[in-house]
């Protein structure tokens, strides 16, 4: 989500987020899925923001 979709969200829906936390990491919207570039993006800017657990196999 870049600025600009952060501020349309929050116009659309802000009544519904009052309390909440709505993150907006600052990724442009440029990239396919599963793009390589798009995955380190969100491997460095994520963990600042969600704690992930490890799962054993």
């Amino acid at each position: 989500m870049e600025k600009s979709h952060r501020e349309e969200v929050t116009k659309t829906y802000g009544e519904l987020l009052k309390g909440k936390r709505l993150v907006c990491l600052d990724i442009p919207d440029h990239y396919e899925f599963m793009q390589p570039e798009l995955i380190k993006l969100l491997t460095e800017r994520v963990p600042g923001y969600v704690q992930l657990s490890s799962v054993e196999t």
